[in-house]
């Protein structure tokens, strides 16, 4: 990585990562954890069940199956590219803040919630019905929450987060382009549900 990229990097994190108090530390502490998002992800099958009835139950392996490569790509390429998350960095880990003492894995590149929660925010969106205007908001919202977070909580640079989302949203565009293979993705929102 070019010297003048990894600067700027490393500036916008730490401004990031500064720009710390208590309420935000236990907001994003909780945001980048997975379990806090379960009644999300069950309102997310909800509507899946609401458009597609009975075979949602397609989704369920597809979805799993993309996340599980999601999360083993972006393992991959940590320990293939080795670059120390910012709170494992020796330059600058002593500036980091962390919360709660946490910190993640010896390497961050590229962020597996980022990738992660992008895959599933892809999925989603191309296989929703037109409509939904709000429920888009919110899925943009579950992944600039997650990623910001991760930079926040300086287990990650922002090019983490952001090589973790280009990697979720491939992965996301391939699986709903086979789910698409399976099934007709309906014209118009279930009744009464938008």
């Amino acid at each position: 990585m070019p010297e003048w990229l990894r600067e700027i990097d490393t500036r916008l994190l730490l401004a990031i990562n500064g720009a710390n108090d208590p309420v935000l530390d236990f907001i994003f502490y909780w945001a980048s954890s997975k379990w806090v998002w379960i009644p999300f992800y069950a309102w997310l099958l909800y509507v899946l069940y609401r458009n597609y009835g009975k075979k949602v139950l397609w989704f369920l392996p597809l979805i799993a199956l993309m996340v599980a490569g999601s999360d083993q790509l972006s393992t991959l390429l940590k320990n293939t590219t080795e670059r120390f998350r910012p709170c494992h960095e020796p330059a600058i880990m002593h500036l980091v803040h962390l919360v709660n003492n946490k910190c993640g894995g010896t390497f961050g590149f590229v962020s597996s919630h980022a990738a992660n929660t992008m895959a599933l925010a892809t999925f989603v969106l191309l296989l929703l019905p037109r409509g939904y205007r709000d429920l888009r908001l919110e899925l943009l919202a579950f992944v600039l929450i997650n990623g910001y977070s991760r930079m926040y909580l300086g287990a990650h640079y922002p090019l983490d987060v952001l090589c973790g989302w280009l990697l979720g949203f491939i992965l996301g565009l391939l699986f709903s382009s086979l789910m698409k293979t399976m099934i007709k993705v309906p014209d118009n929102v279930a009744s009464g549900h938008e």
